[in-house]
């Protein structure tokens, strides 16, 4: 892969802001780099703060410099994958739930940013959880700590986002599934403790707490995760009973503390 993590991260907002100028407010690292270190598979997770929205122009040119730096795709030679959240600061202060995303981009998007479909604005629950982890990491690469331009948010509509998130997580199971078992053990260890850790320490702590015979999935997706091998590298055969009982124990815990 090229270059560091920090760098990669500074030329991702050097991409921004050649892009948007002054309309730029800030930019915060966040996610595994922030919460106790990057995975070999982990994302460089980036929000940034705008003042404006995005032009359709500047949606594209900021598409084009990320292909260029990002993943195991990107044009210039492998990288780590970034994840690009970008949100106009009028529109979550004051907060109000659900939260607003101006341009978000991820390597599951890359196809579509390749075949000229741009990120488009909307409203997106997962940026309640993405707002507290920037707060608390309180990580700028650029302009203030974050808290001077992002509010907090209130633990009813954080608890609400990441359950939102819940239904689609089963619905990619069999397509996503380290991810998956992995997002599902976060959410439980979160909504048991109030604390958002990284997602092998939530795997950790999930799996002292469901009983033996659930836990083979839980386990294989921490290691494959620890150990840098996506779904498409280290396959499940023979596992789709074992996926489905712990991925079933976890949403039965967290509906148990739901309702």
């Amino acid at each position: 892969m090229t270059g560091s993590n920090g760098d990669l991260a500074d030329e991702v907002v050097g991409i921004v802001r050649d892009v948007l100028g002054d309309a730029v407010l800030g930019a915060y690292l966040h996610g595994s780099a922030v919460m106790g270190g990057l995975r070999p598979t982990s994302d460089v997770d980036v929000l940034i703060v705008l003042r404006r929205p995005m032009s359709t122009d500047e949606r594209a040119a900021t598409v084009q410099g990320l292909l260029e730096i990002s993943g195991r795709r990107a044009r210039r030679g492998p990288a780590r994958p970034v994840e690009l959240t970008m949100v106009v600061q009028s529109d979550l202060r004051p907060w109000r739930y659900p939260p607003s995303v101006d341009f978000q981009y991820g390597e599951w998007l890359r196809d579509a940013c390749e075949a000229g479909i741009l990120p488009a604005p909307g409203p997106s629950p997962d940026l309640a959880p993405l707002i507290t982890m920037t707060l608390a990491g309180d990580h700028p690469l650029f302009g203030p700590p974050p808290a001077e331009l992002l509010d907090p948010v209130p633990v009813a509509d954080f608890r609400q986002a990441i359950l939102a998130a819940v239904p689609g997580l089963l619905a990619d199971l069999e397509t996503d599934t380290r991810n998956v078992l992995l997002t599902l053990a976060r959410i439980w260890s979160t909504l048991a403790t109030g604390e958002i850790r990284t997602k092998d320490a939530a795997a950790a702590w999930t799996l002292t707490r469901l009983p033996k015979a659930q836990r083979t999935a839980l386990s294989r997706a921490r290691d494959m995760y620890l150990e840098g091998f996506e779904d498409d590298a280290v396959g499940w055969a023979g596992l789709a009973a074992d996926i489905r009982a712990g991925a079933g124990a976890i949403v039965g815990e967290i509906a148990a503390l739901t309702s």
